[in-house]
Protein backbone atom coordinates (compact mmCIF):
# COMPACT_ATOMS: atom_id res chain seq x y z
CA UNK A 1 0.00 0.00 0.00
CA UNK A 2 1.28 3.61 -1.31
CA UNK A 3 0.62 5.55 1.38
CA UNK A 4 1.39 3.06 4.28
CA UNK A 5 5.14 3.09 2.50
CA UNK A 6 4.58 7.25 2.83
CA UNK A 7 3.85 7.26 6.09
CA UNK A 8 6.81 5.16 7.03
CA UNK A 9 9.23 7.04 5.14
CA UNK A 10 7.19 10.27 6.32
CA UNK A 11 8.99 8.92 9.77
CA UNK A 12 7.22 12.68 11.82
CA UNK A 13 3.35 13.42 12.01
CA UNK A 14 2.04 16.47 13.91
CA UNK A 15 -1.17 16.09 15.70
CA UNK A 16 -3.16 18.80 15.04
CA UNK A 17 -5.54 19.51 17.86
CA UNK A 18 -8.60 22.37 17.89
CA UNK A 19 -6.78 24.10 15.06
CA UNK A 20 -9.46 26.87 13.85
CA UNK A 21 -10.86 27.22 10.27
CA UNK A 22 -8.59 30.34 9.13
CA UNK A 23 -5.05 28.57 10.90
CA UNK A 24 -5.27 24.96 9.33
CA UNK A 25 -3.42 25.60 5.83
CA UNK A 26 -0.84 27.78 7.16
CA UNK A 27 0.04 25.20 9.86
CA UNK A 28 -0.21 22.83 7.24
CA UNK A 29 2.01 24.77 4.49
CA UNK A 30 4.44 25.58 7.41
CA UNK A 31 5.06 21.92 8.17
CA UNK A 32 5.65 21.00 4.85
CA UNK A 33 8.14 23.84 4.19
CA UNK A 34 9.75 22.61 7.25
CA UNK A 35 9.94 19.27 5.31
CA UNK A 36 7.58 17.20 7.46
CA UNK A 37 5.37 14.66 4.63
CA UNK A 38 2.00 13.63 6.98
CA UNK A 39 0.14 15.19 9.29
CA UNK A 40 -2.83 14.14 11.03
CA UNK A 41 -6.22 16.17 12.10
CA UNK A 42 -8.41 14.97 15.17
CA UNK A 43 -11.48 14.72 14.10
CA UNK A 44 -13.28 16.35 17.26
CA UNK A 45 -12.21 19.58 15.99
CA UNK A 46 -15.17 21.37 14.80
CA UNK A 47 -14.78 21.41 10.81
CA UNK A 48 -12.35 18.80 10.73
CA UNK A 49 -13.51 17.05 7.65
CA UNK A 50 -13.34 20.62 5.68
CA UNK A 51 -10.24 21.26 7.30
CA UNK A 52 -8.33 17.91 5.31
CA UNK A 53 -10.42 19.39 2.29
CA UNK A 54 -8.71 22.45 2.33
CA UNK A 55 -5.16 20.96 3.21
CA UNK A 56 -5.75 18.23 0.33
CA UNK A 57 -6.61 21.11 -1.93
CA UNK A 58 -3.54 23.47 -0.89
CA UNK A 59 -0.55 21.02 -0.26
CA UNK A 60 0.70 19.32 -3.10
CA UNK A 61 3.26 16.74 -4.25
CA UNK A 62 3.75 13.58 -1.24
CA UNK A 63 1.69 15.41 1.16
CA UNK A 64 -0.66 13.06 3.35
CA UNK A 65 -3.63 14.10 5.28
CA UNK A 66 -4.72 12.19 7.61
CA UNK A 67 -7.67 12.02 10.48
CA UNK A 68 -7.05 11.33 14.11
CA UNK A 69 -8.91 10.57 16.87
CA UNK A 70 -11.58 8.61 15.10
CA UNK A 71 -13.72 6.76 17.50
CA UNK A 72 -15.60 4.85 15.15
CA UNK A 73 -16.52 3.56 11.43
CA UNK A 74 -18.86 6.34 10.40
CA UNK A 75 -16.82 9.15 11.46
CA UNK A 76 -14.17 7.24 9.55
CA UNK A 77 -16.36 7.02 6.61
CA UNK A 78 -16.88 10.92 7.07
CA UNK A 79 -13.60 11.17 6.97
CA UNK A 80 -12.75 9.26 4.16
CA UNK A 81 -15.01 11.16 1.94
CA UNK A 82 -13.33 14.83 2.73
CA UNK A 83 -10.26 12.91 1.29
CA UNK A 84 -8.21 11.35 4.73
CA UNK A 85 -5.34 9.16 3.26
CA UNK A 86 -5.23 7.61 6.67
CA UNK A 87 -7.01 7.34 9.93
CA UNK A 88 -5.78 7.27 13.26
CA UNK A 89 -8.01 5.71 16.26
CA UNK A 90 -6.86 6.11 19.99
CA UNK A 91 -8.01 3.08 21.02
CA UNK A 92 -8.77 -0.41 19.07
CA UNK A 93 -12.34 -0.43 17.35
CA UNK A 94 -12.56 -3.08 15.13
CA UNK A 95 -15.83 -0.76 12.98
CA UNK A 96 -13.18 1.70 12.46
CA UNK A 97 -10.59 -0.36 10.85
CA UNK A 98 -13.18 -2.21 8.91
CA UNK A 99 -14.64 1.40 7.65
CA UNK A 100 -11.11 2.12 6.73
CA UNK A 101 -10.29 -1.50 4.83
CA UNK A 102 -13.15 -0.99 2.64
CA UNK A 103 -12.23 2.09 1.13
CA UNK A 104 -8.43 0.71 0.55
CA UNK A 105 -7.00 3.60 3.69
CA UNK A 106 -4.68 3.15 5.54
CA UNK A 107 -5.93 2.23 9.66
CA UNK A 108 -4.00 3.06 12.60
CA UNK A 109 -5.98 2.05 15.82
CA UNK A 110 -4.22 2.67 19.08
CA UNK A 111 -3.17 0.22 21.22
CA UNK A 112 -1.59 -0.51 24.76
CA UNK A 113 -0.62 -4.25 25.58
CA UNK A 114 0.75 -7.35 23.61
CA UNK A 115 -2.79 -8.84 23.30
CA UNK A 116 -4.51 -5.65 22.23
CA UNK A 117 -1.52 -4.51 19.76
CA UNK A 118 -1.91 -8.46 18.24
CA UNK A 119 -5.64 -8.50 18.24
CA UNK A 120 -5.82 -5.06 16.34
CA UNK A 121 -3.31 -6.78 13.40
CA UNK A 122 -5.48 -9.34 13.31
CA UNK A 123 -8.79 -7.66 12.58
CA UNK A 124 -6.53 -5.63 9.97
CA UNK A 125 -4.58 -2.91 11.18
CA UNK A 126 -1.92 -1.06 8.65
CA UNK A 127 -0.04 -0.16 11.58
CA UNK A 128 -0.95 0.14 15.38
CA UNK A 129 -0.79 3.37 17.59
CA UNK A 130 0.63 3.07 20.91
CA UNK A 131 -0.74 5.54 22.93
CA UNK A 132 0.48 6.84 25.76
CA UNK A 133 4.33 6.01 24.49
CA UNK A 134 6.04 8.65 27.20
CA UNK A 135 4.52 6.73 30.02
CA UNK A 136 6.19 3.81 30.01
CA UNK A 137 9.29 4.68 27.21
CA UNK A 138 10.89 3.59 24.48
CA UNK A 139 11.90 0.12 26.08
CA UNK A 140 8.22 -0.87 25.48
CA UNK A 141 8.34 -0.60 21.87
CA UNK A 142 11.50 -2.59 21.40
CA UNK A 143 10.39 -5.13 23.71
CA UNK A 144 6.77 -5.58 21.51
CA UNK A 145 8.65 -5.19 18.95
CA UNK A 146 10.97 -8.47 20.08
CA UNK A 147 7.86 -11.35 19.51
CA UNK A 148 6.04 -9.00 17.29
CA UNK A 149 8.12 -7.78 14.83
CA UNK A 150 5.94 -8.41 11.94
CA UNK A 151 3.72 -5.62 13.76
CA UNK A 152 4.88 -1.69 12.43
CA UNK A 153 4.79 0.87 15.43
CA UNK A 154 3.61 4.21 15.25
CA UNK A 155 4.65 5.60 18.93
CA UNK A 156 2.14 8.76 20.15
CA UNK A 157 2.14 10.91 23.69
CA UNK A 158 4.57 12.62 25.36
CA UNK A 159 7.64 12.44 22.59
CA UNK A 160 9.20 15.36 21.51
CA UNK A 161 12.43 16.53 19.97
CA UNK A 162 14.60 15.47 22.88
CA UNK A 163 13.34 11.83 23.03
CA UNK A 164 11.90 11.00 19.40
CA UNK A 165 14.90 9.28 18.41
CA UNK A 166 14.77 6.58 21.17
CA UNK A 167 11.42 5.45 20.29
CA UNK A 168 12.84 5.10 16.55
CA UNK A 169 15.60 3.74 17.62
CA UNK A 170 13.47 1.16 19.80
CA UNK A 171 11.56 0.04 16.54
CA UNK A 172 8.75 2.49 16.33
CA UNK A 173 8.86 3.21 12.02
CA UNK A 174 6.53 6.54 13.10
CA UNK A 175 6.38 8.90 15.85
CA UNK A 176 3.15 10.87 16.21
CA UNK A 177 3.87 14.50 17.95
CA UNK A 178 1.38 17.01 19.40
CA UNK A 179 1.56 20.41 21.22
CA UNK A 180 4.90 19.92 21.32
CA UNK A 181 5.93 20.89 17.70
CA UNK A 182 2.24 22.47 16.85
CA UNK A 183 0.90 24.30 19.60
CA UNK A 184 -2.61 25.85 17.53
CA UNK A 185 -3.66 28.45 20.49
CA UNK A 186 0.50 30.21 19.95
CA UNK A 187 0.21 30.47 16.28
CA UNK A 188 -1.09 34.13 15.96
CA UNK A 189 1.44 35.57 13.53
CA UNK A 190 3.47 35.44 10.71
CA UNK A 191 6.49 34.94 13.04
CA UNK A 192 4.63 32.32 14.89
CA UNK A 193 4.12 30.22 11.66
CA UNK A 194 7.91 30.88 10.65
CA UNK A 195 8.86 29.16 14.03
CA UNK A 196 6.85 26.39 13.34
CA UNK A 197 8.75 25.83 10.39
CA UNK A 198 12.07 26.07 11.82
CA UNK A 199 11.09 23.80 14.34
CA UNK A 200 9.87 21.20 11.93
CA UNK A 201 13.29 21.46 10.23
CA UNK A 202 14.55 20.65 13.46
CA UNK A 203 12.70 17.43 13.89
CA UNK A 204 13.64 16.70 10.73
CA UNK A 205 17.01 17.39 10.79
CA UNK A 206 16.96 14.57 14.08
CA UNK A 207 15.63 12.28 11.41
CA UNK A 208 18.03 12.82 9.38
CA UNK A 209 21.12 12.42 11.90
CA UNK A 210 19.70 9.16 13.37
CA UNK A 211 19.80 7.57 9.83
CA UNK A 212 22.89 8.70 8.95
Amino acid sequence: MAHLQQLKNAKVVPVIRKAQQDQIVSIAKSLQHGGIKAIEITAETPGCATMIEQVKQECKGDFLVGAGTVLDGETAIQMIASGADFIVAPTLSVETIRAAKRYGKVCIPGAFTPTEILTAYEYGADMVKVFPASTVGPGLIKSIKGPLSQISIMATGGIHLSNMNEFLDGGAEVVGIGSQLVSTTNLNSDKDYERLEELAKEYMDQVSVMEN
